[in-house]
């Protein structure tokens, strides 16, 4: 495990979510950062079946499984607020039984796809994050391989986002004010994609130009 930052970098002003994505890749080749092939993460949101909430007015839950192209054997369930559940794949398989009591909201999936950069001891991955046929926003994950503790590594991370992100460098993960000092996993990676894809389902109704 190391410790990651994922945040959105925001659409250049005159310029479309591609091209947005390509002056960021261009910043970390000069850098001299090496692709080292793809990634993907994927986002499907599922909510409590009408049947099985109470007739007190409860609202109900949505659940959120995703996937990550870095951990295939693995499938994550998060609920908001709440605990993040790692199984194995055949996870999705179980959702499907269970439609009595999640629904899949299938017009919000949402994903991340790009290229992944290897620089010294970081490694970079550019997205496009995608709903539907729409690019919706970019997302940027940073990880440093040599830490499992959070806290002791992110002046250095930041350092180094400052290097090619600039003023959208982001500020520190919410999920590390929870870790102090222990050691950071996969999910925590995920909450952090989850928390970036609902904010940009909250930003963006409206489908940005770029992808074509």
């Amino acid at each position: 495990f190391a410790v990651v930052s994922v945040s959105q970098v925001p659409v250049a002003e005159g310029k479309s979510v591609q091209q947005t994505v390509e002056i960021l890749t261009r910043k970390l080749e000069v850098l001299g950062a090496e692709k080292q092939g793809t990634f993907c993460v994927d986002c499907e949101t599922y909510h409590t079946a009408a049947s099985t909430i109470g007739s007190q007015g409860q609202t109900g839950k949505l659940m959120y499984v995703m996937h990550n192209s870095e951990y295939p054997l693995s499938c994550f369930a998060l609920f908001e607020n709440g605990p993040c559940l790692i199984a194995d794949a055949n996870f999705d398989i179980l959702m499907v039984k269970l439609k009595g009591f999640f629904q899949n909201a299938k017009a919000n999936k949402i994903e991340s796809r790009g290229t992944r950069y290897q620089y010294c001891d970081f490694l970079v991955k550019v997205g496009t994050v995608t709903m539907g046929p729409s690019a919706r926003g970019i997302s940027v994950e940073v990880e440093y391989c040599p830490c499992v503790i959070a806290n002791d590594c992110w002046n250095l991370l930041m350092e180094f986002m400052q290097s090619f992100m600039g003023n959208h460098t982001p500020s520190i993960p919410s999920v590390f004010g929870t870790k102090h000092d222990s050691i950071y996993s996969p999910a925590d990676t995920m909450v952090q994609y989850m928390e970036l894809f609902n904010k940009i389902r909250k930003q963006q109704q409206v489908p940005v130009a770029g992808m074509r």
